[in-house]
């Protein structure tokens, strides 16, 4: 759902609140050196445990928080903060509402989706067949409704009961 550059901006502000001028410069200098570790390990390629992540994600996660420290480091200096305020950080914040309204966006599709999968689960999809004499009175009533005949099968079926000797009644009724 999110960039790896959306994933760093988020890490590095929740991390990056509160630290001095001092202690982010530090984050600069650990992400970058970082970089290179994980850009080298690319050029190596070997057996990777089955617990090591994909060695090409982890280096773009690198250059990304890279990039977002020093982005905090350059407006902290030019604003002059003693220390890092994620509220302060007008850019920082804006990209923030948009993951949020990214992830809102993305749980409200999931949860219709869902919705949709139980609705299909609940809905049954029958085919009839059904003698020519039946089969013609049924296309008699759905023309004079002005209906097709599955929906005057659906309406027929929405109205039937079960007797307690398990006998099938349907009140009259006119399709609509």
């Amino acid at each position: 759902m999110w960039s790896t550059e959306d994933v760093a901006r988020a890490t590095v502000r929740r991390q990056g609140e509160g630290l001095s001028v001092a202690q982010v410069a530090d984050k600069v200098t650990e992400a970058e050196r970082r970089e290179q570790e994980t850009r080298q390990q690319l050029n190596f390629p070997g057996d990777h445990g089955p617990y090591d992540g994909d060695p090409e994600d982890l280096a773009e996660q690198w250059v990304a928080r890279h990039a977002e420290w020093r982005r905090i480091a350059a407006l902290m200096d030019a604003q002059g903060w003693p220390v890092y305020s994620p509220e302060q950080d007008v850019q920082g914040s804006t990209w923030a509402r948009e993951r949020d309204t990214q992830r809102e966006g993305a749980l409200a599709r999931r949860a219709a989706w869902q919705m949709e999968r139980q609705d299909a689960r609940d809905e049954l999809k029958a085919q009839v067949w059904l003698s020519a004499d039946v089969s013609r009175r049924l296309r008699a009533i759905a023309a004079r409704t002005g209906l097709e005949p599955e929906q005057v099968l659906a309406q027929l079926a929405d109205r039937v009961r079960m007797d307690d000797d398990g006998a099938l009644a349907v009140d009259a009724f006119t399709p609509h």
